[in-house]
Formats: structure tokens, C-alpha cells, sequence
């Protein structure tokens, strides 16, 4: 036997696959690898001498020939491949994954989901996006495929008996929804984090879950024991070549299926790019080292990738075939999940949008924008814990690089509100927070010799550019502004204690005196914000504002107003002038505990018009 390792694509055999004549052999076909380096396949006659395989060679690529065997590559152990039958391996013992894939069994029970053209997408990016739907299956995620494909290949012995397995919660819906097809008990180890929606769809299935562990390591490491305890057959989430071929990336299951698949029967100019989460890339990792990388700790914002290690086979197969792996960091799959909303209505978990946020990296990281080319995220999953819906909201702006969130330093006078907002105006401001604290408020000196205090307030706003680069001269031009005006603003809009935590600590109690505390309601549209920073008479000094645009039809505004007992009246004219609705809270004790920290008050009677 002999095998040829040629440097493009072979045209010398008419047939793949076995050949169906007695006495002729197969010499393995180990199909495109990446940069055309393919294996080429060849049907031997029996009894041929040899030396006429040289000949063969030279006739079919004189210079060509990069590695020449006389004989077959020895069998490679492996638990992965004991359930393949033999006609499902290669002469060199690796599984022929065409065959296994184009055999698969997934449309017993899965339906075939449609490949959308993104039309905002590729409008925007000025590219052919297209979304692979996978989370339009009965357990919206792709995870149903490999399950199914896997189970049943098992024998009745193996049905009676039951299977476990371990998940973060698609898998455990797919192999929950293939037991109640093929009639097999199932249990389901998941981590104690896992959401509650993912934990009902398993029971709902009939699948029994076992919450174990604080990640998915953990929670495989109780897999294991119990199916060694109670002898159940383990349904890999990834780590199998059925599993592989069934889902056709988190442990690599998916990305080596599509591998597989794509390098074997696309084009030679198809690129397949992994997408992992900056927090948790242990594909990048295990590539850049040649070897499987343990991670020490991965983040849960996409559970559905949230693994320490890499399955040994997707590896394997990445390692030979996958064209590269890209990060995307939570603001980006936020900013991805809203993309998909847009374009198909579904709201999708992380780790379904995850290949998203990817591909829109790739584009803007390889100047690709405008480029008219051809991309295809797959869309994995739709199991969405509704409460996560607000923080995705939230931050999908500025993953989009659509919103900005400044820091600005202002004097600490009347005015400065309204002169900070003439210059961000008319874009539309989605939060503005500050609150009065002299101890650290902090005196500088004025033009005038006297000292002037400063005070910090925290905003954010939309932009009006399209592209990174034009976000950034946009902001610069609007810090210039500010110093200008003898303003310091900083941009902290990657700065994740100010995104995740000091956006909404932004307070704390202050002895204000003559302060009045009211909670405002106006419709939310443009212009409203301005009209109430406008209609303030300057002798009034705001000294608390909180206000955040969250898409209601009525925006809610909180304001802590200097007003001295002489000009009540002249205060409460205004307030009937300026005809929104508003309720004092002066003497609200929650506000008295939190906000104020003694001194004089404004008044001692709530009012106001509803």
C-alpha cells in the first residue's frame, strides 16, 4: 500500500471511497487540509508491483510530491473512536468524518434550519452576512444534533441501562429531547450556575438534572462517577466523532464538525474561523501551544463555551483544519444579540451570538468593511435567562462603539449642566448622573483669585459615527470642546469598574444646604432633557442628577435642587411652567438614610402634581 501527500488538489482518482471491485484495494483518502495539502486517494489493483506507484507519481506531479509511505500509518488508540464501526475509519485509523457526516441520523428527529441573509448586517458592513439558524430547533440550539447522532448508535443493552451526561445546559436539552425520542432515561449533571430556563427545558423533556459543581469541569468530574457508579453509557457534549459529525465553539465540537465538513467538500478558499470569549480561549490557547491548554478560570457570561479544556479530538481536528480563532468580549456578543434581534426578532443567549461578534471583529480587524465579501455565523443557541436581558441591553451600545460613556469635571456652579450639555447636544444623551459632595469636591483656584469647587458627572450619550476610527475622532473633538470650555473630560468607555459598577454607585450623602429632592417624569423624546436644563433659572444649582434612558415612553429623572426659602414661590412657578409631572421626595426617609447626610432641608411638606 502506499499514500502520496500532494500540495493541491488531486485529480488522478476518478473514484472515492471504497472501490466496489474484489480485487482492487483503497489506499486512504484523508481528504483537504488546510492550504490545499491533501492526501491523495488511489484504487491499487492486487498484485501490482510497486515500483508502478512511483511511476503513477511522477506522471501525475513530477516535483509535486511532498511525503511518500510504503505502507499504511499505524492504528491510533483512542476511547473516541471504540463505538465507530470499521468501515467508518480510514486506513490510517482516524475517523472518515465525510462519511460519518453525510450518514449522520440527526434528520430522524432534527429539522433542517434555513441559512437568512443578515439585510442590515450587510448593508452596514457592506459585506454578504448570512445567519446559519440553528436555534430555531425544538431545543433552540444546535446541540440536539451531536446528542441524537450519538445515542442512536447505541445498542438496546446500552438504551435499557440509560445515559448520563454533563452540560451547561444545550447539550443536556438535546440529549434529554433524544431520550424521550428514542426512549432511552437520561440524567443530566449541571453546574449549580446554570440557568433556570436551560434546568426546567431538561425536566420538561423528561431528562433528570443533577445540579453539581461551580463549572462545567466540575460538574464532569460528578458525570463521571456517577456513570461509573451505575454503569450509564457518557453522551460526550463534544468530545466524540459522532457527536462531531452529528453537529457537523467551546469544547470544538461544533467548529471541528464544520471543518470537517466544509474543507473536505467546500472550495479551497473557504476560511473557518473559531470564536471564543477573551475570558475564555482555551482553543487559542491550546493551538498557539500544540497542545491542549487547562484554563485556571473562565467567565460565565457565555455558559454555552465556558470551558477549562477543549475536547481531544475537536482539537485534533482544529489544530489540522481550522483557520484561526478570534476574541470577542462581552460588550461585543451584547452588541451581537441586539444585531440578531434586529434582523430575525429572536433574542439569542451569549454563546449563540458569540460567531456573530466574531465575524464583525474579523471584518473591522481586517479593513474587510465595504469589501463585498461572503460570511456565515452560525446562530447556536436562543436559551436566554430573561433577567440577563437588562445588563445586555445595557451594554449592546457600547459594544456596537455606538455609544460612548464619558467622565467630565465641571466648576461646581449654576450653568455648567446646561454648558456641558450645549456641547454634546444633539446627540442624545441615555444617562447623566452626578451628586454634590464637598469633602470631595475639591477647590481650585478661579481666574478671579477666589476658589471655585469642581464636580464629577457621569454620562453617556450615542454617537453620531459609524466606524472605530470615526468614534474616536468623534470623541476627541468633544474632549477638545470641553477643555475648551475649561472642562476635563475622559473617555471611559472600555474601563470596566465604571461600566459594571460605579455607574450605579454614583451618590452618597452630603450635607447640601437648601436642597430640595424631586423625582421627575417627561416624555422621552428629543429635546426634553434639554428643555428642563434650560428652563432652570441659573441662580438654582443643581446638586444630584440621575437619569437613564431605558427605552420606556416616559423618561425618569431624580433631582436634588439648591432653592433658598425666599424664592419658594418663584420655585414653584417654574415648576407649573415647565408642565411635566413630579413628586417631592425631600422628606422621603430612604432618601434622608442614603442621600443627605444632615443640615437644612428645602421644605417640610411633600407636594407636587401627578
Amino acid at each position: 500500500m502506499a499514500l502520496w501527500r500532494l500540495p493541491v488538489t488531486c485529480p488522478a482518482h476518478p473514484r472515492n471511497g471504497r472501490s466496489n471491485k474484489s480485487d482492487s484495494i483503497c489506499i486512504c483518502a484523508r481528504g483537504t487540509v488546510r492550504k490545499l495539502d491533501i492526501f491523495a486517494s488511489l484504487f491499487i489493483p492486487k498484485g501490482r508491483n510497486p515500483k508502478k506507484l512511483n511511476s503513477f507519481a511522477e506522471k501525475l506531479m513530477p516535483a509535486a510530491t511532498l511525503e511518500y509511505s510504503s505502507a499504511a500509518p499505524a492504528p491510533i488508540d483512542g476511547h473516541t473512536y471504540a463505538r465507530l464501526p470499521k468501515h467508518m475509519l480510514l486506513p490510517n485509523q482516524r475517523p472518515d468524518y465525510l462519511r460519518l457526516i453525510l450518514t449522520a441520523r440527526v434528520y430522524d428527529i432534527v429539522k433542517e434550519t434555513p441559512l437568512v441573509r443578515a439585510a442590515g448586517l450587510s448593508t452596514r458592513l457592506g459585506n454578504d452576512i448570512y445567519l446559519k439558524r440553528e436555534d430555531l430547533h425544538d431545543v433552540f440550539s444546535f446541540k440536539i444534533r451531536g446528542a441524537y447522532n450519538f445515542m442512536a448508535s447505541l445498542s438496546e443493552d446500552e438504551r435499557w441501562k440509560g445515559v448520563i451526561t454533563c452540560s451547561a445546559g444545550n447539550h443536556a436539552q438535546g440529549v434529554a429531547l433524544a431520550g424521550a425520542s428514542l426512549g432511552v432515561p437520561c440524567t443530566i449533571v449541571m453546574p449549580l450556575g446554570t440557568p433556570g430556563i436551560k434546568v426546567r427545558n431538561v425536566e420538561r423533556l423528561g431528562g433528570k438534572a443533577v445540579l453539581h459543581g461551580a463549572d462545567f469541569d466540575e460538574a464532569k468530574a460528578e458525570c463521571a462517577r456517577l456513570a461509573a457508579q451505575h454503569g450509564l453509557v457518557f453522551v460526550p457534549p463534544y468530545d466524540d466523532p459522532l457527536v462531531i459529525a452529528g453537529q457537523a465553539v467551546g469544547g470544538g465540537g461544533l467548529c471541528a464538525g464544520i471543518c470537517e465538513y466544509v474543507k473536505r467538500i467546500g472550495p479551497p478558499g473557504v476560511r473557518v474561523v473559531g470564536v471564543e470569549t477573551k475570558d475564555g480561549d482555551a482553543m487559542e490557547k491550546s493551538l498557539a501551544a500544540g497542545e491542549r491548554v487547562t484554563l485556571s478560570e473562565v467567565g460565565p457570561f457565555s455558559d454555552g463555551t465556558a470551558v477549562k479544556i477543549v475536547g481531544e479530538e475537536p482539537f485534533r481536528i482544529c489544530k489540522e483544519l481550522l483557520d484561526g480563532v478570534i476574541k470577542a468580549d462581552t460588550d461585543e456578543i451584547c452588541a451581537a444579540i441586539k444585531d440578531i434581534f434586529e434582523e430575525t426578532r429572536s433574542v439569542t443567549e451569549p454563546a449563540g451570538a458569540l460567531a456573530l461578534a466574531g465575524l464583525k471583529r474579523y471584518i473591522i480587524d481586517n479593513n474587510l468593511v465595504g469589501a463585498q465579501k461572503r460570511f456565515v455565523a452560525v446562530v447556536s443557541g436562543a436559551n436566554m435567562n430573561f433577567d440577563r436581558l437588562r445588563f445586555v441591553a445595557e451594554r449592546a451600545e457600547l459594544g456596537e462603539g455606538r455609544e460612548a460613556l464619558l467622565s467630565v469635571e465641571v466648576d461646581e456652579k449654576p450653568g455648567s449642566f446646561i454648558a456641558l450639555h450645549s456641547i454634546i447636544h444633539p446627540r442624545a444623551i441615555t444617562e447623566f448622573m452626578y451628586r454634590y459632595s464637598a469633602p470631595t469636591g475639591f477647590p481650585i483656584s478661579a481666574p478671579n483669585g477666589s476658589t471655585v469647587s469642581r464636580a464629577h458627572i457621569f454620562l453617556s450619550f450615542r454617537l453620531q459615527a459609524g466606524t472605530p476610527t470615526a468614534r474616536q475622532l468623534e470623541i476627541k473633538k468633544l474632549l477638545d470642546e470641553m477643555k475648551a470650555e475649561g472642562m476635563k473630560g475622559t473617555d471611559i468607555s472600555d474601563d470596566e469598574l465604571a461600566k459594571g459598577h460605579l455607574r450605579y454607585m454614583i451618590g452618597g450623602s452630603s450635607a447640601v444646604q437648601d436642597e430640595r429632592l424631586f423625582r421627575f417624569e417627561f416624555p422621552e423624546r428629543p429635546g426634553a432633557l434639554r428643555k428642563f436644563l434650560l428652563e432652570i433659572r441659573s441662580g438654582w444649582n443643581i446638586s444630584l442628577f440621575n437619569y437613564r434612558n431605558n427605552g420606556a415612553d416616559l423618561a425618569r429623572i431624580l433631582a436634588g435642587i439648591q432653592v433658598p426659602p425666599n424664592e419658594h414661590a418663584e420655585f414653584e412657578q417654574f415648576l407649573t411652567k415647565l408642565g411635566y409631572p413630579y413628586i417631592e421626595e425631600t422628606q422621603n426617609p430612604i432618601y434622608r438614610a442614603f442621600l443627605r447626610s444632615g443640615g437644612s432641608s428645602g421644605s417640610s411638606t411633600p407636594r407636587g402634581d401627578a
